[in-house]
């Protein structure tokens, strides 16, 4: 069965449940920013387990489940949070909930992660606009067969994170009140934390956040044309020169993750607002 096959399989169960017919902004909710999917109004909540083929994910802080409905008067799709490679799955699996967004009619993308931070000026609870990343994971969801109905064999990165629409979270930032960083993301496979030697390389390789998700995502949304924009929750950051701050746990990252979790609701929402329409202007 081809991925296409395997889509549109899924993109019909989730319109059998009576979701948007086509929402047009799609958000992806990392560890602990589950929270924004709560506040969608006329929601279809529609679990991973019920879509064809969309991996269920393990780990702690991700629900599992596709929420439908709008926002700021807005239709969109969120994914209530993702599987990671480091669970076992291909790349391409990981990556399939992107391609149901496509699917349903999705233009934008906005996904979110909880990063550790790199950049010495970072602290832990800062909100991070993703510039560009760095691909450590070891894996490509666009490896084996090419469909060109899906995009293109050899899709441009160089603007993988849309100036513009960072330009919309910036402004969104500032009527808010919610400041934000900004910088490069680096995605490792995981599942465990990153060495001294390994935080040191990064931050020489110029990555300012580190974690385990994103880039195979946004890969994929680039790949069928979406416009990306990425946030990242500064969640532990780095000590002097780059060195571990200290023992990391994952339940001390949720922890973090939660108490900022009302800045990004709120910040999440007037960007979602403000937002470009389908033809790239006001919505």
């Amino acid at each position: 069965m081809t991925l296409r096959v395997r889509v549109a399989q899924a993109v019909e169960a989730v319109r059998a449940r009576g979701g948007a017919a086509s929402p047009e902004i799609g958000v992806i909710l990392g560890s602990g920013l589950g929270a924004l999917a709560d506040q969608i109004d006329l929601a279809v909540a529609v679990p991973y387990a019920e879509i064809p083929h969309v991996p269920v994910p393990a780990a702690e802080g991700h629900r599992g489940r596709l929420v439908l409905g709008r926002l700021e008067g807005r239709t969109v799709a969120a994914l209530q949070g993702r599987a990671h490679l480091y669970e076992g799955w291909t790349a391409e699996q990981v990556t399939f909930p992107v391609r149901v967004l496509v699917g349903l009619g999705v233009h934008t993308l906005v996904v979110t992660n909880a990063a550790g931070g790199l950049n010495p000026a970072f602290q832990s609870g800062d909100l991070m606009l993703i510039t560009d990343h760095i691909n450590f994971t070891g894996a490509n969801p666009l490896v084996g067969p090419h469909d060109p109905l899906l995009g293109p064999r050899f899709p441009d990165m160089s603007r993988a994170y849309d100036p513009a629409l960072r330009a919309v979270a910036r402004g969104a930032a500032r009527e808010t009140g919610v400041p934000v960083r900004e910088g490069v993301y680096a995605g490792v496979l995981g599942p465990s934390y990153e060495t001294p030697a390994e935080v040191a390389m990064l931050a020489r390789w110029g990555a300012d956040a580190v974690g385990m998700s994103t880039v195979a995502e946004v890969i994929a949304a680039r790949h069928a044309g979406l416009r990306v924009l990425g946030i990242a929750a500064i969640t532990n950051a780095a000590g002097p020169a780059g060195a571990p701050a200290g023992e990391v746990t994952h339940e001390e990252v949720l922890a973090v993750a939660r108490t900022l979790e009302p800045r990004f609701v709120r910040l999440a929402r007037r960007i979602v607002r403000d937002l470009p329409g389908r033809d790239g202007g006001g919505r």
